[in-house]
């Protein structure tokens, strides 16, 4: 285990200065891809199944996302693994306990203290964790939120390379 907890912390060599002096506008356009990949996250939800709210806690991924994507919260490792770990969870528990309180609850704890154990903390898995354990009701559906989760990792990507592209305009346009 990671004494250092990494997943707490900026990513190391992070410009977090570039935010802060962010227009309105590039605010907007850094929000444009958490917003444009959620929305495809949901059409093909729509086109591959009905449980809309098993996807939710992703919205809440691709925001903290947006806001810091150079934060260990938001590192594809993290997202990844306890978004996909807290599905899981949230499935067995509803395979063992059935929908209800107890399966909530179990997955919860569960999900939370391995998020810590593993270094892997990403607070909206929580909700992921809740959703599946209370309306997993078909377990095809962890397959099409790992394909989701997925998707929503590629935004950690599209978000740092918009502030790269936002630091370099940024240079060019000071000298």
């Amino acid at each position: 285990m990671s004494q250092r907890r990494e997943s707490l912390k900026p990513v190391k060599g992070a410009n977090r200065s570039l935010r802060r002096r962010l227009t309105l506008k590039g605010e907007f356009v850094l929000a444009l891809m958490p917003t444009l990949v959620i929305l495809a996250v949901l059409a093909l939800v729509e086109v591959l199944s009905r449980q809309r709210l098993l996807f939710a806690s992703l919205a809440s991924s691709a925001f903290l996302i947006y806001l810091d994507p150079q934060h260990g919260t938001n590192t594809i490792r993290t997202l990844v693994t306890s978004q996909m770990l807290a599905a899981t969870i949230g499935l067995l528990t509803y395979l063992l306990l059935g929908s209800g309180y107890l399966s909530a609850g179990t997955a919860m704890i569960v999900t939370i203290t391995l998020m810590i154990l593993l270094d892997t903390v990403h607070p909206p898995a929580v909700a992921t964790s809740l959703s599946f354990a209370l309306r997993a009701s078909n377990e095809t559906n962890l397959a099409l939120f790992g394909l989701a989760v997925m998707i929503t990792a590629t935004l950690v990507l599209l978000e740092r390379c918009a502030l790269w592209l936002l630091a370099y305009s940024e240079r060019h346009r000071s000298d």
